[in-house]
C-alpha cells in the first residue's frame, strides 16, 4: 500500500516537473518568438521609415522645383510689367513734351490772331466806308434807295428761281417715271410671266342635257309639283321650254346652281321623282357639296403652302369655286392674285407668304353666309379681323379698292395683282353700256377744265389724251393739269388698273410765200 502511495506520488512529482519543464521551454520559446518578431516589426519600421522619408524629400524636391517655377514666372510677369511701366512713362513723357510744344503753337498762333483780328477790324472799317460812299454814288446815280434796288433784285431772283425750279422739277419727276416705270414693267411683265393660268368664264345659267322629252314630264311632274318642290328646295328657276334635250338652271347664286345640277342628275339617274325623294336627295346633296367646298379650301391652301388657316376661312375659300366676279371665277382669280402677290413680293425683298396669304383672302369679303350691306373689301377686312390674322394682311384686304389707308407694303402688292389679273384680256366681261359710259366720264371731266380744246379716251379706257391751246396754257398749267385730272379721276371714278393722262399742247406757226 505504501509502495503504490509513493509510486503515485512519485508520478505526481515526475508529472509536475515534467509539466514545469514544459511551461518553461515555451516561455523560452515564447520569448525567442517575440523577440525575432519585434526585430522584423523593428525593420519594417526602419524600411517604412526610410520609404517615408524618401518620399517626403522627393515631395520636397518637387515642390520646391514647382515653387521655383512660379517664382520665375512671377518674376517674368513682374519684369514684363516693369517694362510696359516703363514704356508707358516714356510714351507719356513723350506725350506731355508734346502737349507742352503744341500749347506754346496755339499760344503763338493766338498772339498772330489777335494781332490779325486788329488789322481785319481795321480794314473792315475801311472796306465798310468805301461801301457806303460806293452806295451813296449808286444811288445818286440810279435814282432808287438801296433798299428799292434790293426789293426789286430779289423779285426778280425769284422768279428765275421758281421758272427753274419748276423746271428742274419737271426733269426729275420725268426722270423718276421713266425709271420707275421700266422697273415696275419689269417687275410685273416678269410676274406675269412666271404666273400663267387659264380663265373660265361663269355665267348666271347652267344647262342640263337630258335623254329625252319623257324625263321632262317626269321632271314636271302631275301639275308641276315635282319641278315646284326642286324650286323650293334649292332655290333654283328651272326653265323648261321647247329646248330639245336640254333643261335650264338660273340662278345669280353658282352654289345653289350646282346644288340643282347635281340633284337632278342624281333624281334622273335614280328613276324616282317625286317631292319626298327630291327633298331627300337636294338634302344630301346640299351636304355633299358644303363637304366638296371644305375640300377645295383645303387643297387650295396646301396647293400654295399657306398652312394655320382658321376653318371658317378656309370653308369661304372653298366658296369661292362657286363664284364669279365680272364673269371670272372668283376662285382662279384669288388663286392667281396669291401666285402674282408672291412673286411680286420676292423681287421687292418682301415676304412672299405673307403676301401670298393677303393675295388668297383679298376677295373674302364676295363669300360670305349673309351678304350684309357693305363692300366687299370692308367685310373681308372684319372676317380677317375677326378670325385673328395679322394686320398687315386685315390692312391689305381693306385697302385694295383704296376704301381705307394703305399702311403696309403688301397692300398695294395687292391692289396692283388685283388690277393685273382682272385686267387680263379674256379674264372678265364688262357689260358695254357701263363701259361706254365710264369712257364718257373720263372725257367730260377733262372738257370740264378751262384751255381744253379735245379729249380723247383710248386704249379701252386705259389712256386718256387731252388736247389744249398753246395760248391759253403754258407749259407749267399743262403739267400742273395733268396732276388734277389724275387727283379727280381717282376720287370720283371706279375703273380696273390705271389710267395714264397725257396732256398735249404744241405751237404751229404757218405762213404762206406768195
Amino acid at each position: 500500500m505504501e509502495n503504490s502511495v509513493l509510486i503515485l506520488v512519485l508520478e505526481v512529482v515526475a508529472l509536475v516537473a515534467a509539466l514545469l519543464i514544459w511551461v518553461f521551454i515555451f516561455r523560452k520559446n515564447a520569448e525567442r518568438k517575440k523577440k525575432l518578431m519585434l526585430e522584423d516589426a523593428s525593420k519594417e519600421a526602419d524600411m517604412i521609415k526610410q520609404t517615408r522619408i524618401l518620399e517626403a524629400k522627393e515631395k520636397f524636391f518637387q515642390m520646391k522645383s514647382d515653387m521655383e517655377n512660379r517664382t520665375q514666372e512671377q518674376n517674368k510677369r513682374i519684369l514684363n510689367l516693369e517694362n510696359k511701366a516703363k514704356q508707358r512713362e516714356l510714351s507719356l513723357n513723350q506725350r506731355q513734351e508734346e502737349l507742352q510744344r503744341k500749347q506754346k503753337e496755339i499760344q503763338t498762333l493766338k498772339d498772330n490772331l489777335s494781332s490779325q483780328n486788329e488789322l481785319v477790324a481795321k480794314k473792315m472799317e475801311d472796306i465798310a466806308k468805301i461801301h457806303k460812299q460806293s452806295v451813296d454814288k449808286l444811288e445818286a446815280v440810279s435814282g432808287l434807295s438801296a433798299e428799292d434796288a434790293r426789293a426789286e433784285l430779289m423779285n426778280s431772283l425769284k422768279e428765275e428761281a421758281r421758272i427753274e425750279a419748276m423746271s428742274y422739277v419737271k426733269d426729275i419727276v420725268d426722270e423718276a417715271k421713266l425709271n420707275a416705270n421700266r422697273e415696275a414693267k419689269k417687275i410685273i411683265i416678269e410676274t406675269i410671266q412666271r404666273t400663267a393660268s387659264e380663265h373660265a368664264a361663269e355665267n348666271a345659267v347652267t344647262s342640263f342635257p337630258i335623254a329625252n322629252d319623257e324625263i321632262k314630264g317626269r321632271i314636271i311632274g302631275r301639275e308641276g309639283r315635282n319641278i315646284k318642290a326642286l324650286e323650293a328646295a334649292t332655290g333654283v328657276e328651272i326653265v323648261i321650254d321647247d329646248t330639245p334635250e336640254t333643261i335650264i338652271l338660273s340662278a345669280y347664286d353658282p352654289v345653289r346652281r350646282e346644288i340643282a345640277r347635281q340633284s337632278l342628275e342624281k333624281l334622273v339617274s335614280d328613276g324616282r321623282i317625286h317631292p319626298a325623294r327630291i327633298e331627300e336627295v337636294v338634302a344630301k346633296v346640299k351636304a355633299n357639296i358644303e363637304q366638296e367646298i371644305i375640300e377645295v379650301g383645303k387643297k387650295t391652301l396646301i396647293d400654295l403652302g399657306i398652312h394655320n388657316m382658321h376653318h371658317e376661312l378656309v370653308r369661304l375659300i372653298g366658296k369661292m369655286k362657286y363664284r364669279s366676279s365680272y364673269g371670272q371665277n372668283l376662285l382662279q382669280h384669288s388663286k392667281e392674285v396669291a401666285n402674282l402677290c408672291a412673286t411680286m413680293a420676292a423681287e421687292l425683298g418682301l415676304n412672299p407668304k405673307m403676301a401670298k396669304r393677303a393675295g388668297i383672302l383679298h376677295d373674302i369679303g364676295k363669300v360670305p353666309d349673309n351678304e350684309p350691306d357693305m363692300p366687299h373689301a370692308h367685310l373681308g377686312m372684319k372676317l380677317a379681323e375677326k378670325y385673328k390674322e395679322h394686320p398687315e394682311i386685315i390692312n391689305a384686304i381693306g385697302a385694295h379698292h383704296e376704301d381705307i389707308e394703305m399702311t403696309t407694303l403688301i397692300a398695294p402688292i395687292v391692289q396692283a395683282c388685283d388690277a393685273i389679273s382682272g385686267a387680263r384680256p379674256g379674264a372678265r366681261r364688262e357689260v358695254v353700256e357701263s363701259y361706254i359710259n365710264r369712257l364718257n366720264d373720263l372725257e367730260a371731266i377733262a372738257m370740264s377744265y378751262d384751255g381744253v380744246q379735245k379729249t380723247y379716251a383710248i386704249q379701252a379706257g386705259r389712256e386718256l389724251r387731252v388736247i389744249v391751246g398753246a395760248e391759253k396754257l403754258s407749259d407749267v398749267a399743262a403739267t400742273q393739269l395733268s396732276l388734277d385730272l389724275s387727283k379727280r379721276i381717282q376720287e370720283e371714278m371706279t375703273y380696273p388698273g390705271q389710267i395714264k393722262i397725257t396732256v398735249i399742247r404744241e405751237t404751229r406757226a404757218v405762213a404762206f410765200a406768195k
